[in-house]
Formats: C-alpha cells, sequence, structure tokens
C-alpha cells in the first residue's frame, strides 16, 4: 500500500472521566473524510499518545477504523521506550485493523543508532507487512533518527515512510537523496508543505489538516500538478495556521481550533492546560482569515 496526500493528526476526544468521546471524533472522521483527506493518523503528537493508557489508545484506533470504514486508511500511532512494549501495541494496532503503523520513539535514556535500529525493525517486523511511517521529532524527544540509520531502515521492506520534524528542510533532501526509490518524505508542521512538496515530498501528516483540511488539500493538488505559483498562493496565508501550531502547546491548540469549529473534543488531557481567552480569540482570528471559520 503507497501512502500520499493529506493525513491529519487527529486529536483523542476524553472526557471528565477518561473516556474517549467516540460521537465527535466519529463526527470529526466524517468531516475530514468528506473534506477529501487521504488518511487518518490516530495517536500522532496532536493524538496526545504519551497521555493515553493502552485501553484509551485502543479505543481511539477502533474509532477511527470504524469511522473510517475503509475509505481511507488509517495510520496508527506507536509510541514506547522499549521493544516489547512497541511490537506488543503495533501486534494491537494489526488485530484492530491499522492499514499502516506511525512508529514513534519515546526515549528516556538516550539510545545509540543501534537501538534504534533495533526498535524501528522490531515494529515493522510486528506490522505483518503493513507500512511502516517512521516519525521523528528532535524537539520532543531523547534519541533521534540520524541520517545513517534512516538509510539502513529503508532496506527493511515495509518501512516505506518517514515524518520528519526537525524544522530542517536540508535533511530532508538529504533523506530523499540517500533512500531515493525506498522512502517516501512527509512534511511535519516544522515545515513548509509546498516546499517539501517541491523537492520531492509525497504530502502532509499534521495536526492542522485537522482544522484546515479542505486548504490542505488544494494545497497539495496544486503542489502535485506541478502549480509552484497557485501553491505559494495557497501556502501563504496558510502558514499562519503553522505558527499559532507552534505558538501554543500542540494539542490544546488543535483542540480550541475544533471548539470554535463546533467539534466539542475537551480540554488538552491533565498535566496540559487549556488556553485562555486571548488565545482563542488569536486562534479564532487566524481560523476565521484562511476560511476555516
Amino acid at each position: 500500500m503507497s501512502f500520499s496526500g493529506v493525513f491529519p493528526y487527529l486529536v483523542s476526544p476524553v472526557n471528565e472521566t477518561g473516556g474517549i468521546m467516540t460521537g465527535v471524533l466519529t463526527d470529526l472522521v466524517e468531516q475530514l473524510i468528506a473534506a477529501g483527506v487521504h488518511g487518518l493518523t490516530p495517536l500522532g503528537s496532536t493524538g496526545e499518545f504519551a497521555y493515553l493508557s493502552q485501553e484509551q489508545k485502543r479505543h481511539v484506533v477502533d474509532t477511527v477504523i470504524s469511522a473510517a470504514r475503509g475509505r481511507v486508511p488509517v495510520v496508527a500511532g506507536v509510541a514506547s521506550t522499549s521493544v516489547s512494549d512497541a511490537v506488543a501495541q503495533t501486534e494491537a494496532m494489526v488485530e484492530a485493523g491499522a492499514d499502516g503503523i506511525l512508529a514513534v520513539l519515546e526515549a528516556y535514556f538516550p539510545v545509540g543508532d543501534a537501538g534504534v535500529e533495533t526498535y524501528f525493525t522490531a515494529i515493522a517486523k510486528a506490522a505483518r507487512g503493513r507500512p511502516v511511517v517512521l516519525y521523528t521529532n528532535p524537539q520532543f524527544q531523547r534519541s533521534d533518527l540520524s541520517l545513517t540509520v534512516i538509510e539502513r531502515l529503508s532496506h527493511v521492506d515495509n518501512i516505506g515512510f518517514i515524518k520528519d520534524a526537525s524544522t530542517n528542510t536540508g535533511r530532508l533532501l538529504s533523506i530523499i537523496e540517500r533512500t531515493r526509490g525506498r522512502m517516501e518524505v512527509f512534511a511535519a508542521s516544522a515545515h513548509i508543505p509546498a516546499c517539501v512538496m517541491m523537492i520531492g515530498g509525497v504530502g502532509w501528516m499534521a495536526g492542522p489538516a485537522c482544522i484546515i483540511p479542505r486548504q490542505s488539500i488544494a494545497l497539495y493538488e496544486a503542489a502535485r500538478a506541478g502549480n509552484w505559483v497557485r501553491a505559494m498562493e495557497l501556502q501563504r496565508p496558510l502558514w499562519r495556521v503553522n505558527e499559532i501550531f507552534a505558538k501554543y502547546s500542540i494539542a490544546a491548540c488543535i483542540k480550541t481550533a475544533l471548539d470554535l469549529q463546533g467539534f466539542n473534543v475537551g480540554p488538552p488531557i491533565a498535566p496540559q492546560q487549556p488556553l485562555d481567552e486571548a488565545a482563542r480569540a488569536e486562534i479564532a482570528g487566524v481560523l476565521h482569515d484562511v476560511g476555516a471559520l
């Protein structure tokens, strides 16, 4: 299976007792599919995976898969500090029916290249042939994927994609050149999607796509068509969404935006804090300016 296009990172709506609010998550999935997204990614950074129990994670993924009904692929997040737990999570996501795995290394102690490679290779094996997307975000991780390890992992049959949130677009070009024909690159919120598409990227996996799906798809289609003038006309105003996404806490920002759009997804999971009224007003202004409110 090949992935490309716009894959929103979904929020995880959790109520005051810790239950997953399946109704609002289902409604969000429906809206995103109706807008034309190419896939869905639960349990990414926007999905607050670090704050959820294994039971909650499975409930989120089950809900998204059920709501999607096979219309678009679901790439479920797997993140852990240990290989054994990451393998168990991957097996659970495969059992649930996920079409692919988004693999994250949550290192508490720093892990060297050999350990990083072992971790992701084990996830790939447990995925039973399903595509694996490597996800690296140095801002939040103790151990990163080096270019050498990325190149070696690109030779694993079902590791065919990477989302690199390093903010270093030159690094993305290095990845594309070193893994040409074996690994495709998705833009993250830290990168300008139009520019990533121009250098050879295949799409955008990010939280902001949850709140601006139609605009994100229009940008992707212009870039895919090679209409770079139009792509940049669309990209320039949309970058304001990335700016507020970087300014405020990730989940709090996206959940606030969705709440403003009528999705009662609840606050970020404690000890994260909801945004204040000034922040809500700023986010509302940006959404209004880009036609998302």
